[in-house]
């Protein structure tokens, strides 16, 4: 049982988009919860990991799923072939960036997550492959909210896009981002989902920014659970995600079982603040493993 108020009394789907799961919770006023998985690596034993956690969080009755899309569509037969085999259990998000695609292409792998079962994409620009830095400038598609454009032309998919709480690595201040927010709620996007961070203060100073400039599309936060201190915090420096003081002191001179607690604790206290603070849901990133993942939606109440 969670040490926190059960907040979900019962599955309420199934959905076919976000936007239908949101509505339906918020009825109920219930917080959605959902998953985001990556596609494996060729090893077996990482395709076993993947399908053994996506089983174990499929009991806690999600309300959907995402699956991440490599740079420059770097590994999109596995990411479409994960999407297609989740799609039959759980409405399912299918991630898409655009860095460096033609529009043609790009429009043959919506038509393809289309086929596949998808009903949501989330529209992303992507960072340029490794082994194409140029693929920015080259690309026909050079923006989210070119894709959001497109998306909206060729199909009939609903539309996410990224959000960023502590500003995009290219963006001058928030104002920019909310602005481009709220271009793209234009463009037809109906939600955005957040990169990781690590204070209700980010999320909460993000979804002011935008309603000032008009974005009013729920913005889900995108949850990382510090299981893992070190890969997590490896990974923030990557994103740009400024990591509070007071939890890095705390895991300045921690072992590793007690890095563990230290990070567990932070992220389920994160995860119902987020919860108070009014967010319509919590959608966090597993990265394939079932356990942390656990943690954080059972000590948030969003399920047993």
């Amino acid at each position: 049982m969670p040490d926190f108020p059960l907040l979900r009394k019962s599955p309420a789907g199934p959905f076919e988009t976000v936007t239908e799961a949101l509505g339906a919770r918020s009825g109920k006023r219930e917080p959605a919860l959902s998953f985001e998985f990556f596609p494996p690596r060729d090893e077996a034993a990482a395709a076993d990991q993947l399908w053994r956690s996506f089983d174990s969080l499929m009991e806690v009755s999600p309300d959907f799923v995402s699956v991440t899309y490599g740079a420059g569509g770097s590994n999109r037969e596995t990411s479409l072939a994960v999407v297609e085999r989740m799609a039959t259990e759980i409405m399912t998000i299918g991630h898409l960036t655009c860095v460096g695609g033609s529009r043609a292409s790009t429009a043959e792998t919506i038509r393809r997550f289309e086929a596949a079962g998808v009903h949501s994409i989330l529209a992303l620009r992507g960072d340029a492959p490794k082994d194409n830095p140029s693929a920015l400038l080259n690309g026909e598609l050079k923006s989210a909210l070119e894709l959001v454009h497109l998306v909206r032309q060729t199909s009939s998919l609903e539309v996410g896009v990224a959000a960023f709480p502590e500003v995009h690595p290219e963006s001058p201040h928030m104002e920019h981002d909310s602005m481009l927010l709220e271009m793209k709620q234009s463009a037809g996007a109906t939600y955005a989902m957040t990169q990781l961070f690590f204070t209700v203060e980010a999320y909460t100073d993000l979804v002011a920014s935008a309603k000032v400039a008009g974005a009013t599309m729920p913005i889900i936060p995108g949850l990382m659970p510090v299981g893992n201190a070190a890969k997590v915090l490896r990974m923030a420096e990557m994103s740009g995600a400024a990591v509070p003081v007071e939890l890095l002191k705390k895991l300045e001179n921690a072992s590793d079982t007690e890095a563990r607690i230290i990070g567990m604790d932070y992220s389920i206290k994160l995860a119902r603040d987020l919860i108070d603070a009014g967010a319509p849901g919590l959608h966090i990133f597993s990265m394939n493993l079932s356990k942390a993942a656990l943690e954080v939606a059972r000590g948030a109440g969003l399920c047993l």
